[in-house]
């Protein structure tokens, strides 16, 4: 059997179907066998696990997946590919194709009714980069029972993601998803082996889904807001972006006392706070009952 991701291969079904990329749905696929199974061997699959797959395209990664795991599930936003997908993936009958938008479909429910019996569940994904950052912060808030998420994505938005405090990159996308996950760089993707080509180069992310939050919070969505609001302007401090997003000038001397009390220097830059860190100080925000 031949596999897809070929250049020969993925020319000839595009041919066969008339397809043409939509550059609004970020379509790229890749054509490198091995980036493939690095891709399937960093998601460390084996027949007793199954695997979400988001946007499969005309299956190329899918396949290797299938030949990994279980019971694979993806779901495509494009009509066009169904059929492409179902001719395809028609040797691995363990295969399911939804047609869907995974920002809308009830991802609970399709776990429950897709992957009943499978205790390790996967996503592993070629990203849209447009969308890149929603469909990932949207599987970590879910709740979803999963333990890989394994994704393509601009490699920028990688690096700014696994970023430590301290660094340039490091920031608000970066803290919110270390809170669910850990983040390691699996393998950088050059832009030469996708039709058609990117400008960029891209990077598999592997996410290790925590089983429970590295740091104790009493209210995760006060959280979010501080660290969000700790970055809404880079160059300003702490102190000057918590005042001016959050709080209030009325709230002044409140929110000075908060930042003492958790050690804390005001003049301190978000980027420089770690989670922890973040999560004191929201815990005291919360406990003193200062209201965003």
């Amino acid at each position: 059997m031949k596999d897809i991701a070929t250049p020969t291969r993925t020319k000839e079904i595009l041919q066969k179907y008339g397809f043409t990329f939509k550059k609004s749905l970020g379509q790229n696929f890749l054509i490198d066998i091995n980036i493939l199974q690095n891709i399937v061997k960093a998601a460390e699959l084996d027949s007793t696990k199954a695997v979400l797959e988001i946007g499969p395209g005309i299956g190329a990664l899918t396949e290797h997946l299938a030949r990994a795991a279980g019971k694979v599930v993806a779901i495509e936003l494009d009509q066009r590919l169904l059929p492409i997908l179902r001719d395809t993936l028609e040797p691995y009958p363990h295969v399911e194709v939804i047609h869907g938008d995974v920002l809308k479909v009830n991802l609970q429910q399709l776990i429950k009714e897709q992957f009943a019996g499978y205790e390790k569940i996967s996503v592993v994904a070629n990203l849209p980069y447009y969308v890149t950052s929603p469909i990932l912060m949207r599987l970590l808030e879910e709740d979803l029972p999963l333990e890989y998420i394994v994704v393509m994505m601009q490699k920028e938005v990688a690096d700014r993601i696994s970023a430590a405090p301290g660094g340039k990159e490091y920031g608000a996308l970066s803290a919110m998803t270390q809170f669910y996950a850990k983040p390691e760089i699996a393998m950088i993707v050059p832009h030469s082996v996708f039709i058609p080509q990117p400008n960029v180069d891209s990077a598999v992310l592997k996410l290790h889904v925590w089983d429970k939050p590295p740091v104790e919070v009493t209210d995760q969505k006060l959280l979010f807001k501080v660290i969000k609001a700790s970055f809404a302007q880079r160059r300003k401090t702490i102190f000057n972006n918590l005042q001016t997003s959050l709080f209030g000038r009325e709230q002044r001397e409140t929110l000075l006392q908060i930042l003492e009390e958790t050690g804390i220097d005001p003049s301190r830059r978000g980027e420089t706070l770690g989670l922890e860190e973040f999560a004191r100080l929201s815990n005291r925000i919360s406990a003193e009952q200062l209201h965003p």
